[in-house]
């Protein structure tokens, strides 16, 4: 193994819980209970806090410890970080992440999941196992999903758009909680999922995915040849993290030897947890085809590649888990979650 490796923007919290302490999905009626936490949120983000969150970038020892690293080195690849400017589907379906964790403010990319019906009350975000957990600083909270970020880089949830989320439960896989990220066991299931409520604050109650529209997740093994298209809202150096950026090419195996694949990429801190996706050869038009495959997870430190978890049939058991709010036992671990510290 090699001694350093790069994390592109450690941004949070995965989610670790114990089965069955979660209760049912919300309602399409939101609560009092609901809509007073949602206001709590939009109190806590004030210009000042969101101003002061941090993404993280981390160096990966030949031990599995992290430590702070610079920036990424130069290198190839097709598209290695560059402006989305075609908007579309693509845009529309991922955005910025702000939430809490360890009495910090954090910053990470997302993604919104098909969740197969309308009317339930809630609708899944997808991004990174870090944004969700950390293992020494526990599950993340205070999280709100603003979509479309590109098209409307504002933090005012009553003007914006396409709105803001705020999520009610986390859930990860379960060889990521409690020891969190780090190890290849680890690295192998970065993927967190939130279920957010309605919409807050504005007009309307809509549903997340009924809004922005979602992706379906591919569970199936793909060739490393197949284009893979990488993205996030990086913050670092030439980042300004208002603007959507891109990578684009196949995949390669992990050089020293983590069971995860690489795209040619130098997006940083404020990137993780954005989608890759496949089986389209043009993101702003949304086809059933276009599927999540992968999320922005890690770096390796003088290599300008970006590497994430191959997604199987346990992610979609921990998406499952996210949108139910019950764990699956040796798979998905919950955690409901809201402004204060959860204690799961």
């Amino acid at each position: 193994m090699r001694s350093t490796v790069r994390i592109a923007a450690r941004i949070g919290a995965v989610v670790l819980v114990a089965v069955g302490l979660l209760g049912t999905p919300a309602h399409a009626n939101p609560s009092a209970s609901d809509r007073g936490e949602d206001a709590r949120v939009l109190a806590y983000w004030t210009p000042a806090r969101i101003a002061n969150a941090k993404f993280r970038d981390y160096v990966r020892t030949d031990n599995g410890k992290m430590v702070p690293n610079a920036k990424p080195a130069p290198g190839g690849g097709v598209v290695k970080g560059a402006s989305w400017a075609n908007g579309g589907a693509i845009q529309q379906r991922s955005g910025r992440i702000l939430f809490s964790s360890g009495g910090s403010d954090w910053i990470c990319s997302g993604s919104v999941v098909n969740d197969g019906s309308t009317g339930n009350g809630y609708s899944v975000v997808l991004t990174a196992g870090h944004c969700v957990f950390d293992g020494s600083d526990g599950w993340s909270y205070n999280f709100l999903y603003l979509p479309n970020f590109d098209a409307q880089p504002s933090y005012d949830c009553a003007t914006r758009a396409d709105g803001c989320w705020r999520a009610n439960l986390l859930a990860a896989h379960d060889d990521f909680v409690p020891g969190g990220f780090g190890s290849n066991e680890t690295v192998r299931v970065d993927y967190g999922f939130a279920r957010v409520g309605l919409r807050i604050a504005g007009s309307g109650t809509a549903e997340l995915d009924a809004a922005t529209g979602g992706y379906g997740l591919n569970t199936a093994t793909i060739a490393n040849s197949v284009t893979k298209w990488a993205f996030g809202y990086p913050a670092e150096g030439k980042y300004k993290g208002n603007d959507l950026v891109y990578c684009a090419g196949p995949t390669s195996d992990d050089p020293y030897g983590a069971p995860t694949w690489g795209i040619a990429c130098n997006m940083n801190g404020g990137s993780s947890g954005g989608p890759w996706i496949y089986g389209t050869t043009d993101p702003a038009v949304y086809t059933a085809g276009t599927l999540l495959t992968s999320v922005n997870s890690y770096g390796y430190s003088g290599l300008s590649y970006m590497f994430g978890p191959r997604f199987n049939t346990e992610t979609q058991t921990v998406f499952t888990s996210a949108a139910s709010g019950t764990a699956s036992s040796g798979v998905s671990v919950v955690c409901a979650v809201g402004t204060s510290e959860p204690n799961c």
